[in-house]
């Protein structure tokens, strides 16, 4: 066929797909219309690959809002046929299709795919190859390793003839994937060979974890193997390398050394046996700032061709990022109980996909005073400092302290990173509640007039409180660490059970808890107004016991 002769019969199919739109427009219940379309799309797919797969999208989507306004089983089976067309190029069709015969309620994806979806989106432009690196981090139990087996039987149909190797900590993890795998190819439930009708599973050894599509090879078209395992000539990897968990456990996060040697395992035995072309997947429950996806980050973060897709517990208004259909997610309920049970790094770190190093912090939980309630005797003083935000998602932090000779109750605190409107009314309200007397606010950038504007405030309201102004220079993260002593020794915080962690009370407490000494910290606001706290009261020299003499 000529270059005319071509360029005209592609005009023709692109006139004749838009005339079958703008006729199927007119009648939308005519279903016949679309499925011809779809007809049209099967036959110059090979040659217009894109304009067919363009239209196809457009036949699913209408199809599916068609099923459900005219109830309408012509348009279930063309949305279904639909899908099946995009399966070999489009993983969230893929995902959807393989699973279509199952019962609703026991479909992996369809129930999670609202959530999951942005990840099936990202594991698509790695078969699109707009991404040479993917990392997913969620919380535990959310399905993320789930998807990454139904993502590799993806890429072995796409290309049988490459080799994927899939890793993790141990030969059961391994196994389970393994597994997995195994249970897509050889269960009917899954209508993998629909998809994918020309592959046949023509060699596999569970003893190895090896499977073989199409033919058998030297290299396999999967081999799971754990990372410790022998990979020396058993394999090498031209397509995918797929690391799920790499980390054992907590035992070992915490252990740089032992993070050190992992990452020495994944260069030497991994990241080796990678081909020219091959791409990563990286899926982990975040456990250190030193584990892999956090050294990936390190060396890849600023590529645009990496991703690095962290997907919290909690939305920003404390709400669950997983709660799916047919009650197999995880409600906010869930994972505020599971936030008020856990240490705060270990929340931050697991549920948030925050982590941080617990050898550095600076004010580790268990090492902190606790309270259950004030003293019975009138206090020495009523004293609160306020840490103005700045900007940049900066919080207003201000601790009000009850004083009892060289000891300070933190007995309540604002801390928001809300506009100054929500703010300022909150520190007013605080601090006639517990009739502070003094008060010490940040006078730094817009700091100053935002105490004029609480003194104003306050003197309406007939309170007595005295606020002065206090313009810092001393480097912020120094004078923490300068103060940090004392504030460990002389200052008492509510007990856990006392607060909840989503209150003002319990935020102040996460930021102060994670502040880490490597200076790696997103928000510093809490120990800052703490030691702040220490300053004030030194030029005070209010109660019976200085705490602290002047470094200076």
């Amino acid at each position: 066929m000529g270059y005319d002769t071509m360029f005209e019969a592609r005009d023709k199919d692109r006139r004749m797909i838009d005339r079958l739109k703008e006729f199927h427009e007119r009648e939308p219940s005519n279903a016949k219309v679309m499925d011809d379309l779809l007809s049209l799309c099967y036959h110059i797919k090979d040659q217009q690959l894109e304009l067919a797969r363009k239209t196809v999208n457009y036949i699913k989507n209408r199809s599916a809002y068609l099923s459900n306004k005219y109830s309408s089983v012509d348009y279930y089976t063309l949305y279904k046929k639909s899908l099946l067309f995009e399966a070999p190029y489009n993983f969230d069709s893929y995902m959807l299709y393989l699973e279509f015969d199952r019962e609703p309620n026991r479909r992996y994806y369809l129930p999670r795919r609202k959530q999951l979806k942005v990840i099936a989106d990202d594991i698509q432009d790695i078969a699109d190859d707009r991404l040479d690196l993917l990392t997913i981090s969620t919380p535990p139990g959310v399905g993320k390793s789930t998807m990454g087996i139904m993502a590799l039987t993806w890429f072995m149909g796409r290309d049988p003839d490459k080799y994927n190797l899939a890793s993790g900590h141990s030969s059961p993890l391994t196994e389970s994937f393994y597994e997995g795998v195994m249970s897509i190819l050889t269960d009917p439930e899954y209508l993998y060979y629909d998809i994918f009708p020309l592959n046949r599973l023509v060699d596999y050894s569970a003893r190895n974890q090896t499977i073989d599509i199409n033919r058998r090879k030297r290299f396999k078209t999967l081999t799971c193997r754990s990372i410790r395992g022998t990979l020396t000539g058993a394999t090498r990897c031209n397509n995918i390398l797929y690391v799920d968990d790499m980390v054992e456990g907590i035992e070992e996060a915490t252990s740089i050394q032992r993070m050190d040697k992992l990452w020495q395992l994944y260069t030497d035995n991994l990241k080796s046996r990678k081909m020219d072309g091959c791409k990563e997947i990286h899926i982990a429950t975040r456990w250190s700032v030193h584990d892999p996806i956090g050294r990936l980050k390190q060396q890849y973060g600023s590529s645009d061709r990496a991703r690095f897709r962290a997907i919290p517990a909690l939305n920003e208004n404390n709400e669950s990022n997983f709660e799916f259909n047919y009650n197999v997610g995880y409600s906010t309920k869930y994972y505020m109980d599971m936030k008020d049970t856990l240490d705060d790094v270990s929340w931050l770190a697991l549920y948030q996909n925050q982590p941080i190093e617990r050898e550095g912090l600076v004010f580790p939980s268990d090492e902190l005073n606790r309270y259950y309630d004030l003293p019975t005797t009138e206090p020495d003083a009523i004293i609160a400092v306020a840490d103005t935000a700045e900007g940049g998602g900066d919080s207003v932090s201000l601790p009000i302290a009850y004083m009892y000779d060289d000891r300070l109750y933190i007995e309540d605190v604002v801390f928001s990173n809300a506009l100054p409107e929500i703010t300022e009314p909150l520190c007013v309200k605080a601090l006639i509640k517990h009739g502070v007397e003094q008060a010490r606010f940040e006078s730094n950038n817009a700091g100053g007039r935002y105490a004029d504007s609480i003194q104003s405030k306050l003197e309406k309201y007939g309170s007595l409180t005295h606020i002065t102004k206090r313009f810092t220079s001393r480097n912020k993260f120094t004078k923490i660490i300068m103060a940090s002593e004392v504030i460990k020794k002389h200052f008492y915080f509510k007990d856990k059970s006392r607060y909840k962690s989503s209150s003002m009370y319990g935020k102040f407490m996460s930021e102060l808890t994670s502040f880490t000494q490597t200076g790696n910290n997103a928000h510093d606001d809490a120990p800052d107004s703490l030691a702040q706290m220490v300053d004030f009261i030194e030029d005070l020299n209010v109660g019976k016991v200085k705490i602290m003499k002047r470094p200076f």
